[in-house]
């Protein structure tokens, strides 16, 4: 039934990729991989924030918004806040959909 949807190229690499001809298998294979492809590189950019900064982002945060953070709204930091907040916010997402799919 999947086969019917998916390309035959499409079918092609998720088989070669995943070592499995059933595109069901393939498919779940493949989006486990996925998933936690997209968590390492989002702990990566978490841990690079978290060296530059010297804390978490929960410290980060209060620190923030206790004004203790210097140059707290320099383009650039303002920037990694944003992005280290949704990396955080990434993060946690993946994390509960990789559970859900195992």
């Amino acid at each position: 039934m999947l086969a019917d949807v998916i390309s035959k190229p499409i079918y092609q690499a998720l088989s070669e990729l995943t070592q499995d001809s059933r595109v069901e298998v393939a498919l779940s294979i493949a989006i486990k991989d996925l998933v936690r492809l997209k968590l390492k590189e989002i702990n990566q950019q978490r841990s690079a924030f978290e060296q530059q900064y010297g804390m978490d982002f929960v410290a980060f945060k209060q620190a923030w918004e206790k004004g203790v953070v210097p140059d707290a709204h320099s383009y650039e930091v303002e920037q990694n806040y944003w992005e280290w907040e949704a990396s955080v916010t990434d993060e946690n997402q993946l994390v509960k959909m990789l559970a859900s799919l195992s």
